[in-house]
Formats: structure tokens, C-alpha cells, sequence
């Protein structure tokens, strides 16, 4: 499985990368921007991402606004449902409207920072990457 970080916070894209490193190759982004490129070239060389796991507040371009421009992008592409890339929004804010923006762009998941890796394999077997 592929699997895209993105994440502003160096000790919490380290940490993401030992969570799901056993699970699959990972790479990272920085902010949304950096997401973006990588979503695009993974799909371009036809090795897409099967999980991508978006932090919501990154320099850039947000993780909100990251996940609607790749869903769209899928929609573009004419990504069957059941092929597209599973997404995961990390945040440490703890507000509905943020939960509920990130679903009504349908996200796969969501994850409140602190982090452990019980959470994370609870959250992969929830999106059924696992």
C-alpha cells in the first residue's frame, strides 16, 4: 500500500511515518501544496495512494482545502469510488464544524491529536485499508 503523510509538524509526521511504515511505503508532505504535487505525480506515473492522511492545519494550503481538490481531482480522473484514496484528517482541533467539513468533502476518517498507534490501527481497520 501507498501511503501520503502530510503534515507541518516534523515530530508528528515522524511519528505517523513509525505508526504506518509496517503498513506500507510512506511519504511525506509539509503542507498541502507539497500534498497536492505528490497526489497528482503518484497518479500520473500510475502508482496512486491508497491511504492519505491529511493534518488540518498546514501552511499553504489547509487540509480542507487539500482533500476537496483531491476529491475532485478523482472525480476529474473518473476514480470509481471503490478505488479512490482513503483519507484521514488529523487535527488537533476539537470543533464539530471542522469534523463535519471534512466528511461533507468525504474524508474516511478522523483523528484527534494526541496520537497513539492503537488509534491509527483503529482508525485503518474503520477505513478498511487493513
Amino acid at each position: 500500500m501507498r501511503i501520503l503523510i502530510a503534515e507541518d509538524d516534523f515530530y508528528s509526521r515522524k511519528l505517523m511515518m513509525a505508526y504506518l511504515s509496517p503498513f506500507g511505503e510512506c511519504d511525506v508532505a509539509a503542507n498541502g501544496i507539497e500534498a497536492w504535487e505528490a497526489f497528482i505525480d503518484a497518479h500520473d506515473a500510475g502508482t496512486p495512494y491508497s491511504l492519505i492522511c491529511l493534518d488540518i492545519m498546514m501552511p499553504e494550503m489547509d487540509g480542507q482545502e487539500t482533500l476537496k481538490k483531491l476529491r475532485d481531482e478523482e472525480d476529474k480522473r473518473q476514480i470509481d469510488r471503490h478505488e479512490r484514496a482513503k483519507i484521514i484528517m488529523i487535527t488537533a482541533l476539537d470543533e464539530m464544524k471542522a469534523i463535519m467539513t471534512s466528511y461533507h468533502s468525504l474524508c474516511d476518517g478522523y483523528l484527534m491529536k494526541p496520537i497513539n498507534h492503537a488509534m491509527v490501527v483503529e482508525q485503518l481497520k474503520e477505513c478498511g485499508v487493513i
